[in-house]
């Protein structure tokens, strides 16, 4: 059994196996965490395979967790579905509708194309099963990217996405929190990657609203930013890397998908990350996110800047995240400025 944290080390479920849920979240329901996230154990680099469904695990002391099973398993045998192994499904996101009773979870689809797409499923509870009601959405006919999913205290839903390599947007949810209402507000514009935000993860405390995203910079990790509101809708005030002396700039070598509050804790956030490419933390930012830059500017766009940066990430058939790890550390607040420091090791008895 586990009795503390041990950020960016491997961490086994209650039955021995590395857990696998990741780009995902924590829910509390019934006085019960569910954790849920991408399942990456086929996702070796030697097939086909970015996904296997969407795995959940029920703990109640946060430290141990123990293995549900696929909430919303993978459909191999239909290469057309948002659910195949091949269909590049990313940061699943649950929140649970009141009114409908239903738990809501969205999918960001890449599919293997420009146009990225969501899908969106409804279950019973959160360990499903899970029904899909939208495929191939296009939020505001927009390329929607990495998003996060957040519930007001009166029941309305917004949706942070990012518009691929562009900017930020705050979507109002329907009643139902299945689609976009139209209303929305934009944040962050940047000209191209890797200055562009994705990753965003929202969090309420103190009555402020909460912002932390990442660069864009493929599985390599950047430096995180945090940003400040008043209302759903800001206008956010950027407070810079929330990281506390990170001499690497990469987020102490991870991408945070998710914040959440301890129950029972006077003050406690949880900063949920993943150490996407564990093997791959000798790699000096700098470089390659000028190769980034590099890369999606048209002027010095060059079969050199590409295949350089591909030697800094590896293609896709490459990429072994079925070792993923993950950094999950508590976060300080200076005033309203939240820190993020690194440490080997740490339990929630250290916080009132």
């Amino acid at each position: 059994m586990y009795h503390a944290f041990h950020p960016g080390q491997t961490w086994l479920d209650t039955e021995g196996k590395r857990i696998q849920a990741h780009g995902g979240s924590v829910m509390y329901v019934d006085g019960v965490y569910y954790w849920y996230g991408e399942n990456k154990e086929k996702t070796t680099g030697d097939a086909p395979v970015w996904h296997w469904g969407v795995r959940c695990y029920a703990s109640k002391d946060l430290y141990n967790w123990e293995d549900k099973g696929l909430i919303i398993p993978p459909e191999p045998d239909d290469p057309a579905s948002p659910l195949h192994p091949a269909s590049q499904m990313d940061r699943p996101h649950i929140i649970y509708n009141k009114e409908t009773g239903k738990y809501v979870c969205w999918l960001k689809i890449m599919g293997g194309g420009r146009i990225q797409t969501e899908t969106v499923l409804t279950a019973d509870h959160i360990l499903g099963p899970y029904t899909k009601v939208r495929e191939g959405l296009k939020p505001l006919n927009m390329c929607a990217g990495d998003f996060d999913l957040a519930v007001a205290e009166d029941g309305k839903a917004y949706y942070y996405f990012e518009r691929v390599h562009s900017e930020l947007i705050c979507a109002d949810l329907t009643d139902d929190y299945t689609n976009v209402t139209g209303y929305y507000s934009t944040h962050f514009p940047r000209v191209s990657p890797p200055d562009v935000r994705e990753a965003p993860a929202h969090f309420r405390r103190k009555g402020k609203h909460y912002l932390i995203t990442s660069g864009t910079t493929g599985y390599l990790p950047n430096p995180s930013e945090a940003a400040v509101a008043d209302t759903w809708h800001g206008p956010f005030r950027v407070l810079g890397d929330p990281h506390v002396e990170d001499k690497s700039h990469t987020s102490f070598h991870s991408q945070i998908s998710s914040v959440f509050k301890v129950e029972g804790k006077k003050d406690l956030y949880i900063a949920c990350a993943d150490r996407w490419l564990p093997g791959m933390m000798d790699l000096e930012y700098p470089e390659y996110a000028r190769l980034f830059k590099n890369a999606f500017d048209l002027d010095l766009e060059s079969e050199q800047t590409i295949k350089e940066l591909v030697g800094y990430i590896g293609d896709d058939s490459r990429r072994n995240t079925s070792v993923a790890d993950y950094v999950w550390l508590p976060i300080e607040f200076d005033g309203e400025i939240p820190r993020i420091r690194w440490r080997d090791e740490w339990s929630l008895d250290e916080f009132e």
